[in-house]
């Protein structure tokens, strides 16, 4: 016996009374809630017969996508990265582990200025990581240095001039490079391995250790012979001794055109600077200033030096007045000449008037391969340039 199926409840009002499987239209509308009617206005009593229609437009779907951070290529996020400051780079790298990838790509660290922080050792040491080409990190301290693995730097330019760092994280550091091309460590005591691992640099062209203590003769005559493409080289004032001085004229390379050797008060002779004449003759900028030991007889022998453009012989107190109004004379392309402390003010216009093409005592400093010009260098002004560019991330700017 066949029964009715029963009628679900679930399936509303609309399944009462349905029995063909498409709907009647006009059923369907008894059950539709009515459209909102169209208001008409027209524009006044005399004109009825203008009405117009007023409607709302139906709002339009958004229809840009919406994309998330983790759909964007590396090369998009790594672009936004790159203008970011250096403070802000090293804020996002705790995000997600994508982020702290990205964060400290070499792309992003080819130069950084760490000048002004107070933990510089932490900071070095993640620097060092990235693949960094040019370092400006003078005046800092550093305590600890721990440099995983032995892979090699990719550093090209270093400041680390005035810096306070154990000789053994600096002979970390350097015993890394092999790129150098400019290298400023200015009053940093070093060691007989730190001028050994120089000589590996072949590719040095400044080279800054002014003030420099604690290494050898023998190790400095190596990395002179080694570095032979070396164009600035500032030794001024080094703990230097006869031998020291014998091994910088004996060795250097015909290629230097600016040269520091000053500070030797009882070290250079006239034999020595006879030897650097002969040696070098492309100097174009040579400072002998505070060499005692030397006389007027110095004079004809540099002289020799055609391309020579820039003399000091500042406080070389043998070298008297007199001797001097002749060097417009023997240096005819010379345009500066410092002679602090051999001229008194008063002399100084009588001087000028022999030799009128020569700027007499305008430069007080030397800025022989050092990386920040010395009128500012020494005043330590808000100048952050290395060898006249400026690095990209800088902490503190």
């Amino acid at each position: 016996m066949l029964t009715q199926p029963r009628k679900s409840k679930s399936r509303g009002i609309l399944s009462e009374g349905l029995d063909t499987e498409c709907t009647p239209t006009d059923f369907i509308l008894q059950f539709t809630p009515p459209r909102k009617q169209q208001r008409l206005f027209s524009k006044g009593k005399e004109n009825d017969s203008n009405q117009f229609v007023l409607s709302r437009r139906s709002r339009r779907k958004d229809s840009s996508p919406n994309i998330s951070w983790d759909q964007l290529p590396d090369e998009v996020v790594l672009r936004i990265f790159f203008c970011l400051p250096l403070q802000d780079l090293v804020r996002i790298s705790v995000v997600c582990k994508r982020w702290q990838r990205l964060a400290f790509d070499e792309s992003l660290w080819h130069s950084v200025d760490l000048e002004g922080m107070t933990h510089t050792a932490l900071a070095l040491q993640q620097v060092l990581r990235t693949g960094i080409r040019r370092l400006r990190c003078p005046r800092s301290f550093v305590e600890e240095l721990h440099l995983t693995g032995r892979g090699s730097l990719q550093v090209v330019q270093m400041d680390l001039s005035s810096s306070i760092i154990p000789t053994l994280a600096l002979e970390d550091i350097i015993c890394r490079c092999r790129l150098l091309e400019c290298l400023s460590l200015e009053g940093l005591q070093l060691s007989d391995t730190i001028i050994s691992c120089l000589a590996k640099n072949t590719r040095l062209q400044e080279l800054n250790l002014s003030g420099c203590s604690a290494f050898s003769a023998p190790v400095l005559t190596r990395m002179l012979k080694s570095c032979s493409r070396i164009q600035q080289l500032n030794l001024s004032w080094c703990t230097f001794d006869n031998n020291h001085i014998k091994s910088v004229v004996d060795n250097l390379s015909s290629s230097v055109t600016h040269l520091n050797l000053s500070g030797y008060r009882e070290s250079l002779t006239l034999n020595d600077v006879k030897v650097l004449v002969e040696k070098c003759r492309q100097i174009k900028t040579l400072d002998l200033s505070d060499s005692t030991l030397l006389t007027a007889d110095c004079l004809p022998v540099l002289s020799q030096l055609k391309h020579l453009l820039h003399l000091s012989l500042s406080r070389c107190y043998h070298i008297h007045l007199a001797a001097l109004t002749d060097v417009g004379i023997m240096f005819p392309v010379l345009s500066q000449l410092d002679v602090f402390g051999l001229v008194q003010d008063s002399q100084l216009p009588s001087l000028k008037r022999e030799m009128p093409h020569v700027s007499i005592n305008s430069r007080p400093f030397s800025s022989i391969a050092r990386p920040t010009p010395a009128s500012r260098f020494v005043g330590f002004t808000s100048d952050r340039t290395m060898w006249n560019k400026k690095c990209r991330l800088r902490f503190g700017l």
